[in-house]
């Protein structure tokens, strides 16, 4: 994996904007949990490990040159933390991180956008027999996208909402999602933990809980091209129905094609 220590990954300023609310990511689950006083023990051993920061950034797990070469970027086993140090923690096989319970058939993503940007969303679930206490691997990932979204410049009620498909699985699982920007060579990561079958033991941050840690972010939503920032929402607010924004959910034959190079995406993309 000589090309993960090659290239040079470049965050100079934290630049990433967004983190998967349902199933929730393992970043916004334990922010959730309060960085200062987190409540299960994975997220105290984060705190303990990494400080409180990766938790008030919980928006920024990103590299700022990806340009879709996420396999050359990022080695086995660093997939979470798309090989940030900072975020290292997010990388720890173990099966007590907070999960969202979920079963096979339709499934509603959401992701929390702090800026929308143009490009695709595909996300991706560990194949049946992936073993939680081993580090994930590009090898552990289904190669069959469960879903595939175009995000515009907008993001309704600052969220992304799309339908999925989750196929039959038992016990816990990963789903791990991928957006690359098309207007940008920046693209953005996370891991979910999801258990077929079992207890829910995640929650997603509230708008209130967003809004009073976002003193503490050292995130930064400008100098990037095209970026535009959703309105914040006002106080534990959702949405009281999926954004209306257009979907652009690809179909069975361009998820297919999808499978094809979805984790292979090494060609360089063409910037507009």
């Amino acid at each position: 994996m000589s090309a993960a220590v090659l290239v040079p990954l470049t965050p100079s300023v934290a630049s990433a904007h967004g983190a998967v609310f349902n199933p929730v990511s393992r970043v916004a689950a334990c922010f959730a949990e309060g960085p200062e006083t987190p409540k299960s023990q994975v997220c105290r051993d984060l705190v303990a490990d990494s400080g409180t920061q990766p938790l008030y950034d919980w928006n920024e797990v990103n590299i700022a040159n990806a340009d879709g070469q996420h396999r050359a970027l990022i080695p086995d086993g660093k997939l979470c933390s798309a090989n940030r140090e900072k975020y290292r923690a997010l990388d720890w096989a173990r099966t007590d991180w907070p999960a969202t319970a979920v079963k096979a058939g339709p499934f509603d993503f959401k992701v929390r956008a702090t800026a929308a940007h143009s490009g695709t969303m595909t996300v991706y679930i560990t194949k049946q027999g992936f073993d939680p206490t081993q580090p994930l691997k590009w090898s552990d990932l289904d190669a069959t996208p469960v879903a595939a979204y175009a995000t515009t410049r907008t993001a309704t009620n600052g969220f992304y909402d799309f339908p999925g498909t989750l196929p039959a699985r038992t016990g816990r699982h990963v789903v791990y999602k991928v957006w690359q920007r098309s207007d940008s060579p920046e693209a953005f990561y996370s891991c979910s933990d999801v258990t077929f079958g079992g207890a829910a033991s995640a929650t997603a941050p509230t708008e209130a809980e967003l809004s009073a840690g976002a003193d503490r972010s050292t995130v930064s939503h400008a100098g990037h091209g095209g970026d535009e920032r959703p309105p914040a929402l006002s106080a534990d607010a959702l949405p009281a129905s999926p954004s209306p924004l257009p979907l652009a959910l690809v179909g069975t034959g361009a998820l297919t094609a999808f499978a094809a190079g979805g984790l292979l995406l090494s060609r360089r993309r063409t910037r507009p």
